[in-house]
Formats: C-alpha cells, sequence, structure tokens
C-alpha cells in the first residue's frame, strides 16, 4: 500500500457524501474551514507470517471555524456523530466497500476508524480552529 495513496482515497471517500466538507489528501499549509485532511501516517509492515498484510494508521484531522463557539462545537459534532448526512464516521465506513469487497477502490483490504480523540482547539499558521482528530486504520498487502 502506498500511503499517499491511501490519504487520497480517505479525503475522497470523505469529500463524496458530505461535499460541505473542503478534504485534503495532504496536510494544507491553508485551512477553509469545514475541513478534513489525511495527516500523519505510521506504517506497521508485516502483520501476518512473511511480507503479508501491513497496518496503515492514518490521523486525520477535522476542523470547523472558531467565529462561534457554540455554533462551531455543534458543527464539529455533527461531523463525529456516528451517523447521520454530516457523519464522518459513516462516509469512511461506507468506503469499506460491500463485504468480500476491496476497501477504498481496491486501495486495501479493509479500513476502521478507530477513534476520536484531541477534541480542542487546534492552531494552523495564525488561526485557530475547534478540531479533533480521528484514527483510521487501514489495511493490506505489503
Amino acid at each position: 500500500m502506498e500511503p499517499g495513496e491511501i490519504r487520497k482515497a480517505l479525503a475522497d471517500a470523505v469529500r463524496t457524501p458530505i461535499p460541505s466538507l473542503n478534504c485534503f489528501g495532504f496536510v494544507p499549509d491553508v485551512v477553509p474551514p469545514p475541513a478534513f485532511y489525511a495527516g500523519e501516517v505510521e506504517i506497521d509492515f508485516d502483520k501476518t507470517f512473511g511480507r503479508g498484510m501491513d497496518e496503515i494508521q492514518v490521523t486525520c484531522r477535522l476542523l470547523v471555524s472558531r467565529a462561534d463557539d457554540r455554533s462551531g462545537q455543534a458543527l464539529l459534532d455533527k461531523y463525529l456523530a456516528g451517523s447521520g448526512e454530516y457523519s464522518v464516521k459513516a462516509a469512511l465506513m461506507a468506503a469499506r466497500g460491500a463485504p468480500g469487497e476491496p476497501a477504498l477502490g481496491g486501495l486495501a483490504d479493509d479500513l476502521h476508524l478507530r477513534r476520536v480523540q484531541g477534541y480542542r482547539l487546534y492552531q494552523v499558521g495564525e488561526v485557530q480552529f475547534y478540531g479533533a482528530e480521528l484514527i483510521v486504520h487501514v489495511y493490506g498487502r505489503g
């Protein structure tokens, strides 16, 4: 699995059902809120015998405007919900494909949004945003 392709596919998977989000498969220099982007990558090679399954952990960030504390956090909560039209989790789980089908359009065998963490203020350049990190695990052949 190639990390750059995985990051782009994660952004595409969220962009399709949630067009109101600005989605990036890379860490942008400027963040137009609301935004989702695939950030840091950790790779665990050879999770099975020999040169078998690899696991890529991608730390994604979801950032919304801080212009109004109450409405900004309410919007962030909508995106972090487990279901609904704004749910990033639902968008990512749809990218898993049907049972027995590959995930992310064939780039991986499976993926799992493991957790949300770091619900707090984030700073990008001189601008602060309300946001959270989404930890996504992607599994595939090495």
